[in-house]
């Protein structure tokens, strides 16, 4: 069986350009949100205070910005 045909360069190249381009916007926007909330320190937040509530928090975030670059990316 050949599978030299199942999988195209191109296909391959497209999915790291745009899986790279949205992991950085992913760590732009934590940032954007680090820098926007001043008072709050989030890794004290999250490893030295173990704030479940923020660690909630920051999981939707992550997940809301997440299908944001999905769908901007995806079309």
């Amino acid at each position: 069986m050949d599978v030299s045909g199942l999988i195209e360069l191109k296909y391959v190249v497209a999915s790291l350009v745009y899986s790279g381009i949205g992991l950085l916007v992913f760590v732009i926007a934590f940032w954007l949100l680090d820098l926007l909330t001043p008072k709050v320190q989030v890794w004290k937040e999250l490893c030295e205070k173990r704030n479940t509530a923020m660690a909630i928090f920051l999981g939707a975030v992550a997940l809301g910005i997440a299908i944001i670059i999905a769908s901007a990316i995806h079309g």
